[in-house]
């Protein structure tokens, strides 16, 4: 996860980074999930998105 919030690309799209209050409460908007259910996502199968929405969609 890049610092600069100005520099995007791959990595931000690809990875979900738990540790900055931005980028969880745009996650959830996107998954449409409360935070404790992206939390739950990322803790068992790691930060990537593509990951983390499989999960979603078979939970």
């Amino acid at each position: 996860m890049a610092n600069d919030k100005n520099s995007i690309g791959s990595p931000d799209r690809d990875r979900i980074s738990l540790g900055e209050d931005y980028e969880i409460r745009d996650w959830t908007k996107s998954l449409g999930v409360s935070e404790g259910a992206l939390r739950e996502a990322v803790a068992a199968v790691g930060n990537s998105a593509d990951a983390v929405r499989l999960y979603l969609e078979r939970r």
